[in-house]
């Protein structure tokens, strides 16, 4: 089986969220197709949000040039050429982004093939993982990230993420908002929060410090740059377990992270750090340390298979803006059932791209 041709297309979408009739998250990403001599394709998707134009580019005018003649099953040959001919010094940005969704397409291929999920070809540990639902988001005001975390309450999800570190009132808002959260809930819901690298040291131990009561179960990227030192020191200052990795994009530097003893939980994604070829790398990496890894940045559909085919695989984010874009984009795909997420029975990803949304939410 060999490439023929790889397609990559950049995509704008944009969705709803509860207590709001207006869209008010916007997705951009890059849709990706492998083609073989065999006729099998292959699909993939990066998040796109940063640069899609560039990523397309790149997968045009680079790794197609490549990747052509090479038979798609042969991962570990993809990116050893990848490395090498586009990024002997492990960047990450644009690069990773493209190697992910082609990587995607590749084990997508690799399953529609052999008749089995790619969930199974990454071990088979199980067909089902817990889930974890990302409900608290900046646009909503204190009172109302409380009411939205009561509808999913209501709808029996029993572990929550929000989102913190982008308001004006600084780390004690943000901390008013965990309180308010955590009342409207009771003791017994799980409860993260994610910073998105927002925090300054200082600023993350003050929010560490005014939460610790709250039973929170981990706080994902507190610091700048997913600093070392800063989270290390930090992780040793405070009871709440700490959690990064999803836009790292190579295992070295995730090793790093285990190294510093600056984490709890690592967070690879597939769509965003070279696919389920180095996040299999990664996972097993990680479990040489005792670390669970619990997928971030959300992308549910893809993400599910590490999580359910890996033995350190732990939960899947269902982000409530991606969820929705996965929706639109696939076809019946996948859906939360109570806290778990079951594989479906089709082979590869197990998706079927809905053509008509990707055309109708083309960028040209």
């Amino acid at each position: 089986m060999k490439i023929t041709d790889i397609k990559a297309t950049p995509h704008h979408i944009e969705v709803p969220l509860p207590l709001f009739k207006v869209n008010v998250v916007t997705r951009r990403i890059v849709f990706v197709e492998v083609h073989t001599d065999e006729g099998i394709t292959g699909i993939g998707l990066t998040g796109g949000q940063f640069l899609p134009w560039s990523v397309v580019a790149a997968i045009e005018k680079d790794f197609k040039e490549l990747l052509v003649g090479m038979d798609p099953r042969d991962t570990e040959a993809i990116h050893e050429k990848v490395w090498w001919a586009l990024n002997m010094r492990s960047f990450t940005g644009v690069v990773s982004f493209a190697l992910s969704a082609i990587d995607i397409a590749c084990w997508d291929i690799k399953g529609k093939s052999t008749g089995r999920t790619v969930a199974q070809l990454l071990g088979g540990y199980r067909d089902w993982a817990p889930i974890y639902v990302t409900f608290g988001f900046p646009v909503y005001d204190r009172e109302q990230i409380a009411e939205a975390a009561k509808i999913q309450v209501d709808k029996g999800i029993e572990r929550l993420k929000m989102v913190v570190g982008v308001n004006e009132g600084g780390w004690a808002e943000d901390a008013r908002r965990i309180r308010a959260v955590r009342e409207a809930i009771g003791p017994d819901i799980e409860l993260m929060l994610d910073a998105n690298y927002k925090f300054s040291p200082v600023d993350a131990k003050l929010l560490c410090r005014a939460v610790e009561d709250l039973g929170i179960v981990w706080f994902e990227e507190p610091c700048y740059a997913n600093d070392l030192r800063a989270m290390a020191d930090l992780r040793r200052s405070t009871n709440i377990p700490i959690s990064a990795g999803q836009m790292e994009g190579h295992r070295w530097r995730v090793r790093d992270l285990i190294d510093a003893q600056a984490v709890d939980i690592i967070q690879p994604n597939v769509c965003y750090n070279g696919g389920y070829t180095e996040t299999q790398k990664i996972a097993h990496m990680a479990q040489a340390f005792n670390i669970q890894i619990a997928n971030g940045g959300g992308w549910p559909l893809f993400n599910l298979h590490t999580m359910a085919g890996l033995m350190n695989g732990w939960r899947v984010e269902f982000h409530l803006g991606m969820q929705q874009v996965g929706e639109r984009l696939f076809i019946d795909p996948p859906k939360p059932e109570g806290n778990i997420v079951r594989v479906g029975s089709k082979p590869g990803v197990g998706l079927e791209p809905n053509y008509e949304t990707l055309e109708a939410t083309r960028m040209r």
